[in-house]
């Protein structure tokens, strides 16, 4: 339960500074094109890539400490940057059949579900 606790305390924390950093950025910038999000997926996707190589050379913390930055802390910031890691992983496992399949199925199918979704929510209330 304890690590359970330490992801949901985690991604309290990401989610709430996804939001903060992409609303001064959309401030900055204006809303014409997501840049806020574009640089919370950016920078959780880098902040994921030295979390995961420490994690792999023998970083001195718990897997409970792990879970709450990796999975809580950037999975809050940005589900974005466990994507990349998981197409990393494939990638350098030599998979890249299954990397490609998986950036495609996941980019292609979000996207595709995105506006079945809002066609059948279109479609149903009016």
């Amino acid at each position: 339960m304890s690590m359970v606790l330490s992801i949901a305390a985690g991604g309290a924390i990401g989610a709430v500074c996804r939001y903060v950093l992409a609303a001064q950025i959309t401030q900055a910038f204006g809303p014409t094109f997501p840049w806020g999000i574009l640089l919370v997926n950016v920078v959780g996707c880098f902040a994921m890539g030295l979390m995961a190589e420490f994690a792999l050379q023998s970083w001195p913390m718990n897997a409970e400490g792990k879970a709450f930055l990796m999975t809580g802390v950037l999975g809050g910031f940005t589900t974005f940057s466990a994507f990349a890691l998981d197409m990393a992983v494939l990638t350098e496992r030599g998979d890249m059949m299954g990397a490609m399949l998986y950036v495609t199925g996941s980019v292609g199918g979000s996207v595709v579900a995105l506006f079945l979704g809002l066609y059948l929510v279109r479609a149903f209330s009016s």
